[in-house]
């Protein structure tokens, strides 16, 4: 069974202060895009790899892959206005009956972890990664009091790689264009289909790179990063 990778990369670095998009920002002395594709290159099953980008960092993304050594079987493709539409472009370039999506704003995705998404691939055809939400979670409208305290017994946190069956993921796209509808993630499309989607344990080091704290985080994360442990 084959499988392509998505790769969103066309977000910005305003959140973390920075000039230039994130997903360039270097960890340990690499950019953070380069941990993602490498991490998914390893996998014989994996086809082919999608780049999703800003227009005006096709060229310079492109360069990076080379210097890395990365870029056979690696497509960059042009993105959209928001994450969505960069996505369904990203889908398009896909040929491979099964896909992942992934943020490259998450650098420590596991061995283990793309690994649990694919075996589940072989039964269902929609399964994402996330971890129970240990916080007390409430409710408020817009004046930020309280409507509800929420069931945390009940909630999870999201993350990426999302896996599906391409067919199923092209459906939604083409349900969410005809309708205007916008998830905040890929599973939410599919979920508007009415397709159920399976949430397995995902991993605590798999954070999105968002703020200055999380970059704080992600060092510490480096510096006992172990490859035997993944």
């Amino acid at each position: 069974m084959k499988c392509g990778i998505i790769i969103a990369a066309a977000g910005q670095g305003k959140r973390l202060g920075l000039k230039q998009n994130k997903i360039l920002f270097e960890l340990a002395g690499k950019p953070m895009l380069i941990y993602s594709v490498e991490r998914f290159r390893k996998f014989t099953w994996v086809e082919e790899i999608v780049v999703v980008v800003h227009e005006e960092e096709v060229d310079l993304i492109r360069q990076l892959l080379k210097l890395y050594q990365l870029d056979r079987r690696t497509e960059v493709v042009i993105g959209g206005s928001e994450r969505q539409d960069s996505i369904a472009n990203g889908l398009a370039a896909v040929t491979s009956d099964y896909v992942m999506v992934h943020d490259a704003a998450r650098p420590f995705v596991s061995d283990k972890l793309i690994k649990r998404l694919y075996e589940r691939l072989y039964d269902v055809d929609a399964v994402i990664p996330g971890v129970p939400v240990v916080d007390t979670i409430k409710l408020v409208d817009k004046y930020r009091r309280v409507i509800q305290t929420l069931n945390r017994d009940q909630l999870w946190a999201i993350q990426t790689p999302q896996a599906f069956s391409r067919r199923l993921l092209v459906e939604a796209y083409e349900k969410a264009q005809v309708e205007g509808f916008i998830g905040t993630d890929d599973s939410s499309l599919v979920e508007n289909i009415g397709v159920d989607v399976e949430v397995i344990t995902g991993d605590e080091r798999n954070l999105k790179i968002t703020t200055a704290a999380d970059l704080v985080h992600a060092e510490k994360i480096l510096n006992n990063w172990s490859e035997e442990n993944d």
